[in-house]
């Protein structure tokens, strides 16, 4: 898979005319949803190097993460008259990256693009480390392939567009990096303000937050080893997620947040992490994602959804957990038991 560029951008109209130098096209497409289109748009319209782009918009928001969505902007490409020389620029969240990158590496066998994630999440998470994919049969992130984008850029002044609840989405990513990272980016992350953020200070926590994902990556590009420590959260996450498309669908940030819970009960109760570190982090999720509403009705249902989770071997759900702050311990194991009294503990703390 190629290396990616991460570019922390200080003037993003630079930054985004020497990526697009660097990708020799014959064309060029410039793909948003209907929110980025509102509130991103108008900082790179004027941009002289994007003055030939075409537009194709699709649908906000992880509903939209669908094959209709792709196969609408495989066609838009197609009518376009983009061929295998194309470059697809994608400005927006996870979504738009993710989609635009599967659409990208798909498209006349594969196309060049560059992503510039306007969310936290997309930021710390989404548009760094090649996954692409979309949404399919009512589980995350389905069907997909790991294709770097030729570059990435960050740009903190997008922040500025966000809402709270999308700034504590991202923010729980960055809360998993400092876990399977050191004390000193735990302790930080947990001290933040995050009711009154601070965005400047912010901005240096992203690119800290930005290389501890980029070093996983590196060493691990397509997930066999050392990258599934990104997951820390995600398998019962994923799970959480799933069921609320079902019901009412929630910011994919705040599912992470309410599966580290789970996930780290776990890892206290089988590879032996701090009790009061479990509870600090379990504290701070509880005070700054409230939580979903499930019953023990919802158990066999969360867990048919986990065994579907990507990292999974023979069927035998897999956990990334921790034995302490950064020491990771993939490939771990549950019983149904275990997995039930983690769900019991979610709900009832």
């Amino acid at each position: 898979m190629n290396r990616q560029k991460v570019v922390i951008a200080e003037n993003l109209e630079q930054s985004l005319q020497e990526a697009i130098i660097q990708c020799e096209h014959d064309r060029m497409f410039l793909l948003a949803d209907k929110t980025t289109e509102y509130y991103c748009l108008p900082v790179v319209e004027g941009f002289a190097a994007l003055k030939d782009a075409k537009r194709i918009i699709i649908g906000a928001t992880d509903t939209h993460k669908t094959l209709e969505s792709l196969t609408h902007v495989w066609e838009e490409l197609g009518q376009g008259g983009a061929t295998r020389h194309t470059l697809l620029i994608n400005i927006g969240g996870g979504m738009v990256t993710d989609l635009g990158g599967f659409a990208a590496s798909t498209f006349k066998r594969g196309i060049n693009y560059i992503n510039i994630p306007t969310t936290l999440l997309a930021m710390v998470d989404a548009s760094v480390g090649g996954k692409t994919g979309i949404n399919f049969n009512g589980l995350k992130n389905e069907i997909g392939v790991f294709n770097n984008a030729n570059t990435v850029i960050l740009d903190t002044q997008f922040l500025k567009t966000l809402d709270a609840e999308n700034i504590r989405s991202g923010y729980a990513e960055m809360l998993k990096h400092g876990l399977i990272s050191e004390d000193k980016m735990w302790a930080e992350l947990l001290n933040y303000d995050l009711e009154n953020p601070d965005l400047q200070k912010l901005s240096q926590m992203v690119a800290d937050s930005v290389a501890v994902k980029e070093r996983i990556v590196t060493e691990d590009p397509t997930e066999h080893g050392i990258r599934k420590a990104l997951n820390l959260g995600h398998t019962v996450g994923h799970a959480f997620e799933s069921l609320a498309l079902q019901r009412e669908p929630v910011l994919h940030g705040y599912a992470v947040a309410w599966g580290l819970i789970c996930e780290l009960y776990l890892s206290c109760i089988k590879t032996g992490f701090p009790t009061d570190k479990m509870h600090q982090t379990v504290r701070f999720i509880q005070e700054h994602y409230g939580k979903m509403t499930i019953t023990c009705d919802d158990y066999p249902t969360l867990l048919e959804l986990m065994t579907h989770d990507k990292k999974n071997v023979a069927g035998v759900i897999n956990f990334t957990l921790l034995g302490e702050i950064g020491d990771i311990r993939i490939n771990q194991t549950a019983t149904i038991e275990d997995i039930y009294e983690a769900l019991d503990f979610y709900r009832e703390g």
